[in-house]
């Protein structure tokens, strides 16, 4: 059986990422790279675990797929991430030369759009799409918020 993997199948992957993060009392964002439609690293939000405040979703899911590709730039690779990425995370994603950045919900408090207006943080030759299961991402969000107040 051949299952179709699209941006929403993967942006699925990467909800479960979130939801493990929100498991672990973690603002919940995850993300998932991907490379010839398999799925190379994970990564979800860890700042409270390791005690730092650069372990995003992103980064970590960077750091294991440098590490599986022995690469330290990955043109050929997609980032789904449930939540848009924020200007460090962009910052890491520019170096990293990523060819597809996909990403659901928008972050109106810490996303990257809210520093960067006119030209993108990215590498030029990174492509962009966002909105993917961006109400799925974004209701996980409010959930975790909620239950903290």
């Amino acid at each position: 059986m051949n299952i179709l993997k699209d941006d929403a199948y993967f942006m699925r992957e990467a909800l479960k990422q979130a939801q493990l993060a929100f498991d672990a009392d973690e603002v919940p964002v995850g993300a998932i790279i991907v490379q010839h439609n398999e799925i190379i690293a994970r990564g979800y939000n860890q700042v409270e675990l390791l005690k730092d405040a650069t372990a995003h979703a992103e980064i970590i899911a960077l750091t294991s797929a440098f590490a599986a590709l022995g690469s330290k730039y990955l043109p050929e690779a997609t980032l789904y991430v449930t939540l848009e990425p924020c200007l460090m995370c962009a910052g890491a994603l520019h170096w990293s030369k990523i060819g597809r950045i996909v990403y659901g919900a928008l972050d109106e408090k810490n996303g990257y759009t809210r520093y960067v207006s006119q030209q993108s943080p990215f590498h030029p030759k990174t492509t962009l799409t966002t909105g993917v299961l961006a109400n799925e991402a974004t209701f996980l969000m409010k959930a975790f918020f909620r239950n903290k107040r």
